[in-house]
């Protein structure tokens, strides 16, 4: 699943090693594929539509799950997405009340609402970025909750989030990391990228700090969307 430009996180990965002379190698993993959690160090997971996500699910289900939780134990980072994060947790109940079985790897639910939250978002999160800030834009009518195990990828400052009555958006667990925040995500927010590709090379490698980009255009990006977003409140 990759709606409203998703894939251009997987790119900002791949580029920003690139520049740095990491090799990276991206597998698209199709419905009906196995996956080897040995050979994958970091997971992404798009979002899609209600109809996407019923195939999905099952394809998960049968061909996926057991191969992805054993990731989650050899420390494999997971980047999930709008209905990505959604099937990373327990369940998506959807409009009709059927519920779509998830991953189980984020301690989450989600049931569908009447409403739709669209529109530019700005979180403060709880990773530890210098700049913690993070900004993006949701368009979702899922409403998600945390169980105990998960915390909050972030406070939501501007938007929605999660719920659109908790403030929370996101969460973390583990390795795993979700959220509603399309834009795409890391292009706009080069730091958490950065952070995401560390954890990913330290499954293998140890004391992994990456040498420093410039920044300015994705910087000025980020900033734009931070006033964009403010505009907005």
């Amino acid at each position: 699943m990759s709606t409203y430009g998703d894939r251009g996180n997987i790119l900002t990965i791949f580029n920003r090693c690139k520049l740095r002379n990491i090799e990276v190698n991206v597998l698209e993993i199709d419905l009906k594929e196995r996956v080897d959690p040995k050979k994958i160090d970091l997971f992404f997971f798009g979002g899609g539509q209600d109809l996407a996500q019923v195939e999905v699910s099952k394809d998960l289900q049968k061909f996926k799950k057991e191969s992805l939780l054993e990731a989650v134990t050899l420390k494999s980072v997971f980047l999930g997405i709008c209905g990505g994060y959604q099937l990373l947790g327990s369940f998506y109940k959807t409009p009709p009340g059927d519920e779509l079985p998830g991953v189980g790897i984020l301690d989450i639910f989600t049931v569908a609402g009447e409403r739709r939250m669209i529109g530019n978002i700005l979180i403060e999160t709880n990773t530890n970025l210098s700049d913690r800030s993070i900004v993006g834009f949701e368009n979702h009518s899922g409403k998600t909750f945390l169980g105990k195990k998960a915390i909050q990828f972030g406070r939501v400052v501007v938007g929605n989030g999660n719920n659109g009555e908790d403030r929370t958006e996101g969460a973390i667990q583990g390795n795993a990391y979700g959220c509603y925040l399309h834009g795409p995500l890391l292009p706009k927010n080069p730091r958490f990228a950065d952070f995401l590709i560390e954890k990913a090379l330290s499954r293998n490698y140890d004391l992994v700090k990456l040498k420093e980009l410039d920044d300015s255009i994705e910087n000025n990006a980020h900033q734009s969307s931070i006033e964009r977003s403010r505009e907005t409140e």
